[in-house]
């Protein structure tokens, strides 16, 4: 004997888990608006002006031992509240990466640069990932470093990500394993990095 099973219809996406989808006959968005807001009002920084980069480039981050100490907890709960929103905006995984270095000892300068990031996410909320329907579905990947770039333990890092078409699908920023004797040497281990994860993706 055969059973007949009903499903309700759940209508089409619009919220999970802290990300806003946006269906539309073009194509989808996916952005954190609300999320970027609930941790701005967390945090006690809704009236705090926005900035337009996410991190001071000329100031260099390092373990600042003569710093003053800041709560390590709201320090970690911070990160991993940015950390999530680079799901939607990869662009600050680099920004956020720096600071995360400091979790085990993070200092006030530490705390001041973090908070920076969520200021320029103030001024940008709308900002977000854009999947076309039409397009192109060929498979491509872009590889960078920063040589050098950790003043703690002089390692460079590697920066890559994967589109189908101009879908972005793939992404991460990471120190190298090894330090680089040279700017050639890092964008080398980059490009390896690269094409290590689009092998790796057409499987």
């Amino acid at each position: 004997m055969q059973g007949k099973f009903e499903m309700s219809m759940m209508g089409e996406l619009t919220f999970f888990l802290g990300l806003r989808v946006k269906q539309m006959k073009d194509g989808t968005s996916i952005i954190q608006t609300k999320y970027t807001r609930d941790l701005m009002k967390k945090i006690g920084m809704e009236e705090k002006s926005s900035v337009k980069i996410p991190m001071n480039t000329l100031v260099k981050m390092d373990m600042d031992p003569e710093g003053k100490v800041v709560d390590q907890t709201k320090y970690r709960v911070l990160i991993g509240s940015l950390l999530y929103l680079t799901v939607s905006r990869p662009h600050i995984i680099f920004d956020v990466g720096v600071c995360a270095r400091f979790q085990s000892d993070p200092k006030e300068n530490h705390m001041i640069a973090t908070k920076r990031i969520l200021r320029y996410l103030k001024g940008s909320q709308e900002v977000g990932l854009w999947y076309p329907k039409k397009g192109r579905f060929k498979l491509i990947g872009y590889s960078d470093s920063n040589y050098d770039g950790c003043r703690v333990d002089r390692k460079s890092k590697s920066c890559t990500c994967q589109m189908l078409g101009n879908r972005l699908v793939s992404w991460f920023s990471k120190k190298q394993n090894s330090i680089a004797t040279s700017t050639a040497e890092a964008e080398y281990i980059a490009a390896g990095n690269c094409c290590a994860q689009v092998l790796w993706m057409r499987q």
